[in-house]
C-alpha cells in the first residue's frame, strides 16, 4: 500500500522511517519491510531537494531496504547458535538507538529553555538591617577551651572538608555554552584573508579566544578550501600550513 507523505523535509532517513513506523503504528521489532520500503520509495519519489549530500543518504537507506527486502523472501540464514537470522535486527538497532538520542536531544531542549526563565530578585534588605552581625562575647563562646584544644578542633574540621572533596572530580573544569556560527566564522575568516591575502595557519588561530572558537574556524577554513575561496599548501607534515586567498 503507497502512502503519499506530504511533510517538507526530515532529518534524515532514520527520521523519515521513525516517522512511517509512527503513523502506521508498526511494531518496531516487526516492522512489514515490504510496506515500508514502499512507503519509503514513495516519499523519495516527491522529494525535491537537489542537495546531493541529502539525496546520498535517502538512498543508501533506500538501497538497504531493498537488500533486506530480498533477503526476506531468501530462506532464513541460520547463526553458529543455530538460530535463524532477522535481515530487519541490525535495522531496529539504529532505529533504536536514533530514537533514543532524538529524544535525548529534545530533553535538553526543554531544560535549556527552562534555564532562559529563571528569574533573580536583588536582595531588597535596608542596609541597616543586611550589615548587622549579632555580637559575640568570645570570652563566653570559648570557655574553658586551650589553644590546643582549638587548634585540634581546627584540623578535625579541616580533614573533614578535605575528605568530601573528590580527588578526580575536583580537577575537572566548569562547562559553559558558547555559541559559535560557522556562517559568522566564515565570514570573519574571509575578511582576514581580504586584508592579509597570505598567512600562516598558526597565525589564524593566535585569536581564537577558546578551544571551540579554534575548531570552528578551522571548519570554516575548510568549507572556504571547498569552494576554492582559499588555496592551503602544506609541505611537509606536521608542519604550519600556508593559506592564501584565491587559487594559487
Amino acid at each position: 500500500m503507497a502512502l503519499s507523505v506530504k511533510i517538507e523535509s526530515f532529518e534524515g532517513p532514520l527520521d523519515l522511517l521513525l516517522h512511517l513506523i509512527d503513523i502506521n503504528k508498526f511494531n518496531i521489532f516487526d516492522i512489514p519491510i515490504v510496506e515500508i520500503t514502499e512507503q519509503y520509495m514513495e516519499y523519495l519519489r516527491s522529494m525535491e531537494t537537489k542537495d546531493l549530500n541529502v539525496m546520498s543518504e535517502f538512498l543508501v537507506m533506500a538501497a538497504t531496504l531493498l537488500e533486506i527486502k530480498a533477503k526476506m523472501l531468501l530462506p532464513a540464514e541460520v547463526n553458529e547458535e543455530g538460530e535463524e537470522v532477522d535481515p530487519r535486527e541490525e535495522l531496529v538497532q539504529k532505529l533504536l538507538e536514533y530514537k533514543m538520542y532524538k529524544y535525548m536531544s529534545y530533553e535538553l531542549r526543554d531544560r535549556l529553555s527552562l534555564s532562559g526563565k529563571s528569574l533573580y530578585k536583588k536582595a531588597t534588605l535596608p542596609e541597616e538591617v543586611a550589615a548587622y552581625e549579632t555580637p559575640v562575647d568570645l570570652e563566653e563562646l570559648v570557655g574553658d577551651l586551650t589553644l590546643k584544644q582549638l587548634n585540634q578542633i581546627f584540623q578535625s574540621i579541616m580533614r573533614r572538608q578535605t575528605e568530601k572533596i573528590d580527588p578526580i572530580r575536583s580537577k575537572f573544569g566548569t562547562i559553559e555554552q558558547e555559541e559559535v556560527s560557522l556562517d559568522e566564522k566564515m565570514a570573519a575568516v574571509r575578511a582576514y584573508a581580504a586584508a592579509n591575502r597570505r598567512f600562516r595557519f598558526s597565525a589564524l588561530m593566535e585569536g581564537q579566544r577558546s578551544r571551540i572558537q579554534m575548531i570552528v574556524t578551522f571548519l570554516a577554513v575548510l568549507e572556504l578550501m571547498k569552494t576554492g575561496e582559499l588555496t592551503v599548501v602544506q609541505e611537509h607534515p606536521f608542519e604550519d600550513m600556508m593559506i592564501a586567498a584565491g587559487e594559487e
